[in-house]
């Protein structure tokens, strides 16, 4: 298998043709064949569907035309503000297909987050749920530029207080109106095509501008961590949110680039909203999924409430992808032996995707790794000068603007929309910077030690919170798990672990006990948590990652407060 990966990685050539299109490579290449299913559909109250791509380009087509008469020209944004649905993907090819650039937004925003995307990039136009258009309405006045709104499920009725710069159309009434032919304009391959708003750990949102050519640099990542993608019939499923890289370059339009269906469902609790995990074995058993994107989040859910998933249901799973977070040892086995599945994990980001992974298949995966540096990436460990570190030292996880070849690698964005700062401070000559860091071991498999502002030193040690959280969810009553540093007089910090515990455990003293003693027994003496706090739930980013950052502010701020206490005197 070594000299597999060798072979792979050092004989692959990069083709990036002078024209492409995202539009027609995910759907209008595929359109003749009226048979061919693009997606299957379940709706939150059970509703069923199925749609061929001839059917998503032809109301593709008509969307084009009808935003080409809105006056949506060549380069404008236009927001996608739509759960995992039909409408989705339409939104998404009618724009490439316009040469507009699809601006995609989580339903979970509120009105300020959609304030901020929305004026930031001057988005000229907005496709909305009722869910999404209830948040944008109290901001659409402070959005000049946005002249049109289209609303996707039930007619919105005429109303005398909207704003007369601004028309609100229904999506289905002013698609019946179009032709359903539409001539698609020619995009080179650097041509923008996407708007994707990051997190951003500090400062605002940051929008990743994106070329057409950013598929092709995502393509050889996805086949490999899905075990040579694609397969006779191959079915995709993914939590993942359409709305972020995750769910867009790691699920739908790979997929449908091969002519593959997708299923669209959160599998979420009816009554919760919370991603449900019998919901999610359910789903993958009556669609027949083959292949799957899962958060470890969601993988940690579905190891502790189904204990035998290969009895309970009729899986036809062959491969899954796991990214966002370390997966662990613990996830690992349990898929593995559960599931009958090698979780291949893998690591990239927004600005960056698909870098580094696994390929079972291809070569061996060392449990706890995030793989290795994929077909067409050049990938180091690099310190604060731009220089790679010795193997087996952390550093920062970067990766070469050219592939060991001397050729671009087609899956960088392009920049930062108006921020040439923060484009500029991305990059140390050649190296974009990740600020996540990791160690290389001899074999060339990257270790994560957590994002660079994740990591702390407690006693001189230095600490990253993915073992410890790993270690600790092996605990029986440990459902999830996050690590983070509370300030010390004496250490400077502590370890400190904010637990979930599983259904039906309830905390106590001797809990804790047993937690740190279970800690303290597998690694070192000074990564046990010192300190643990039983929460109900992790606070999660729209894409499935724990905010550390939350929990370490509010830390630090109890401790400051217990600190300006008076003491209290004999």
């Amino acid at each position: 298998m070594q000299d597999q990966y060798d072979s792979l990685y050092n004989n692959f050539r990069w083709h990036v043709p002078e024209h492409f299109n995202i539009g027609w490579e995910v759907c209008g290449k595929w359109a003749e064949d009226r048979a061919r299913i693009a997606l299957y559909y379940e709706g939150d109250d059970g509703n069923a569907e199925k749609f061929s791509f001839h059917q998503l380009q032809q109301s593709a087509n008509r969307l084009s035309n009808a935003l080409t008469g809105l006056g949506v020209k060549r380069g404008d944004r236009v927001a996608i503000l739509l759960p995992q649905s039909a409408e989705t993907i339409i939104a998404h090819v009618a724009l490439y297909q316009m040469g507009a650039v699809a601006m995609p937004m989580s339903v979970l925003f509120g009105p300020d987050a959609l304030e901020y995307r929305l004026q930031n990039s001057e988005a000229v136009a907005a496709l909305a749920d009722e869910v999404t258009l209830s948040n944008l309405t109290p901001i659409r006045d402070r959005c000049p530029q946005l002249a049109h709104v289209i609303t996707v499920g039930k007619p919105v009725p005429d109303r005398s207080d909207q704003p007369v710069d601004m028309h609100t159309l229904h999506f289905g009434s002013l698609l019946a109106q179009q032709a359903s032919e539409f001539t698609a304009v020619q995009t080179r391959a650097e041509d923008p095509a996407l708007l994707i708003y990051t997190s951003g750990t500090t400062g605002p949102p940051k929008g990743a501008f994106e070329p057409h050519r950013v598929l092709i640099g995502n393509l050889p990542g996805f086949v490999a961590s899905q075990n040579w993608f694609p397969q006779p019939n191959d079915v995709f499923w993914s939590p993942a949110d359409w709305a972020w890289t995750g769910g867009l370059m790691d699920a739908l339009l790979p997929t449908l680039y091969f002519g593959r269906p997708i299923v669209a469902n959160m599998a979420k609790h009816a009554t919760s909203g919370r991603f449900s995990p019998e919901k999610a074995f359910e789903l993958m058993e009556r669609y027949g999924v083959t292949n799957a994107f899962l958060f470890p989040t969601a993988l940690k859910m579905m190891m502790k409430a189904v204990e035998h998933p290969r009895t309970q249901y009729k899986l036809k799973l062959r491969a899954i992808m796991a990214a966002g977070e370390a997966t662990g040892e613990t996830v690992f086995d349990w898929a593995r032996d559960k599931l009958g599945v090698t979780i291949n994990e893998m690591f990239g980001q927004t600005e960056v995707n698909y870098l580094v992974g696994n390929s079972c298949e291809k070569w061996p995966a060392k449990p706890g790794s995030i793989g290795r540096p994929y077909p067409g990436h050049r990938v180091a460990v690099i310190d604060d000068e731009g220089r790679e570190v010795a193997r087996g030292q952390v550093g920062e996880v970067a990766v070469n603007r050219y592939d060991i070849h001397g050729h671009p690698d087609p899956v960088f964005f392009t920049g930062y929309w108006k921020n040439d700062a923060a484009t500029q401070s991305k990059f140390t000559a050649d190296w974009c910077r990740t600020g996540d860091e990791a160690i290389m071991d001899q074999d060339g498999y990257l270790w994560y030690q957590g994002r660079a502002d994740d990591m702390f030193k407690a006693a001189g040690y230095r600490i990253g919170p993915s073992e410890v959280e790993n270690c600790l969810i092996k605990h029986a009553a440990v459902a999830n798990a996050a690590v983070v540093p509370s300030p010390d007089a004496e250490r400077g910090n502590v370890v400190k672990a904010f637990i979930v515990l599983i259904d039906g455990v309830q905390p106590s003293r001797e809990l804790i006990t047993s937690i740190q003693a279970h800690v303290r027994d597998k690694l070192a003496p000074y990564e046990y948590p010192r300190e643990i706090e039983f929460i109900d739930a992790l606070p999660m980013t729209t894409t499935g990652k724990v905010q550390r950052r939350v929990l370490r502010l509010q830390e630090a701020e109890r401790k400051s407060k217990l600190a300006s206490q008076p003491k209290e005197t004999a």
